[in-house]
């Protein structure tokens, strides 16, 4: 399934994130140079602290400026790709996408609509084994979105007739989920 690269609503800006062709050098996964930059005030930090930021402050300000977000998460034996934990992980930063009040967290990017194109070479819907979806429903809920409308492509793995049903199935969410926006 291709989507165009040009958004047809004339107001509307589309960005492409392709995590999984980011080689490691460019794509960060969090460690202790990471965190330790991350926690150093902003005047006292290191060119390299200031660089590491940096590379997490461009994912927040994209986020940020996002009305909606369309995720592609395949499940990997049984949890999410490395690519999409570290992008929760530089995207989750106390003070800025969410903080911590006498209530409890509270997620501070609100006004977001997220689809979530679920892959999985099996069938794991609504079943205990499923512990992606819940996973991303909670970081994202942590971040105040609460807007998240998953599309399901299952069952990938069981032969070329299942997979055609299955991608069937998953435009019909699609069409299902741009329907009802449109509605709105």
């Amino acid at each position: 399934m291709t989507f165009p690269k040009e958004s047809k609503l004339p107001s509307s800006k589309l960005h492409y994130r392709r995590q999984h062709e980011h080689p490691p050098d460019q794509f960060q996964l969090p460690d202790g140079a990471a965190l330790g930059a991350l926690f150093t005030p902003a005047e006292q930090r290191t060119p390299e602290q200031a660089a590491r930021v940096a590379l997490d402050d461009a994912l927040i300000a994209q986020l940020q400026a996002a009305d909606v977000v369309v995720l592609g998460v395949p499940m990997y034996n049984f949890g999410i790709p490395v690519q999409l934990k570290a992008w929760f992980d530089a995207i989750a930063r106390a003070g800025v996408t969410f903080r911590y009040t006498e209530q409890g967290p509270e997620g501070l990017l609100r006004g977001k609509t997220v689809y979530a194109v679920l892959t999985r070479g099996g069938v794991y819907r609504d079943q205990p084994s499923d512990l992606v979806t819940p996973y991303v429903k909670n970081m994202l809920g942590f971040l105040g979105i609460s807007e998240i409308r998953p599309i399901y492509a299952e069952g990938l793995a069981y032969g070329p007739e299942a997979e055609a049903k299955s991608l069937a199935g998953a435009g019909a969410d699609i069409a299902r989920w741009v329907g009802a926006a449109a509605a709105v």
